[in-house]
């Protein structure tokens, strides 16, 4: 099969979407969408191994918390919560200052103060070791895994096939469209949030 020149894009690198969690200081959560998300290896002085790392491009009420917090957590979506994180996704927290007026189940982090989405099948608390300023308005936060909880089923004894099968995350590309792993189509952005309302 013969290769063409392409334009620059991330068609072929789809990435599964997650929201980011934060204490706003009135106490109150605030949740935003993102997808550059991804394990990245770490030293933090007192540790050595899997960390992550979180690309937040544009300057957002999210960024503003973790940047002020030190910590968030990054809770994996799926089909069932794609409504609301498309809403969070696509309404300014700075803009909205209701944003937060739907919210999923929110629960407390178990090692860092941050909430966690009880929907979520998998849920991250991440300690930021260092922010790289990588453009404008766009920034690398390299982090600790803290902590992670996971529905029961996706535990290691259960082989990764069945257990991606299980978690089911979401994945967008840079057609701006939600997709699931398997292929189907769950609408373009903006369109997941019409079911709440």
């Amino acid at each position: 099969m013969a290769k063409i020149t392409s334009e620059i894009g991330n068609d072929f690198c789809p990435q599964a979407l997650f929201l980011y969690g934060n204490w706003k200081e009135d106490g109150t959560p605030n949740f935003g969408l993102f997808c550059w998300f991804s394990y990245v290896h770490i030293a933090d002085g007192e540790d050595e191994g899997l960390g992550a790392m979180a690309c937040i491009g544009e300057e957002k009420l999210t960024k503003d918390l973790i940047r002020k917090n030190g910590v968030f957590s990054a809770n994996l979506v799926t089909e069932k919560l794609l409504p609301l994180a498309d809403y969070y996704g696509n309404v300014s927290g700075r803009e909205t200052p209701d944003k937060m007026k739907l919210l999923p189940t929110v629960e407390r982090g178990r090692v860092l103060d941050v909430p966690t989405i009880a929907e979520s099948p998998v849920s991250f608390e991440l300690k930021v070791l260092q922010e790289l300023p990588l453009a404008k308005g766009s920034d690398l936060f390299l982090c600790k895994i803290c902590n992670v909880t996971l529905e029961e089923e996706l535990r290691k004894n259960t082989p990764f096939p069945e257990r991606l099968r299980l978690a089911a995350p979401i994945i967008t590309s840079g057609e701006q469209s939600y997709n699931s792993l398997t292929g189907e189509y769950l609408g373009k952005w903006g369109e997941p949030q019409r079911k709440l309302f």
